[in-house]
């Protein structure tokens, strides 16, 4: 009984475990996604022909 009880925790922080990481990890897509159109959009608008390319 014992193992069985010890397995099912086990189990149940290795899932916890990997929904946290999944969830740090599309935050950090999401983040990045945000400064990679901020930044595309600072190039447009630095750009000498008003970032019309």
């Amino acid at each position: 009984m014992a193992d069985n009880y010890l397995e099912k925790k086990m189990e149940a922080f290795r899932e916890r475990k990997a929904a946290e990481q999944k969830a740090r990890q599309a935050a950090w897509r999401k983040r990045m996604d945000a400064y990679r159109k901020k930044i595309q959009e600072q190039g447009k608008a630095d750009s000498p022909d008003g970032g019309e390319a």
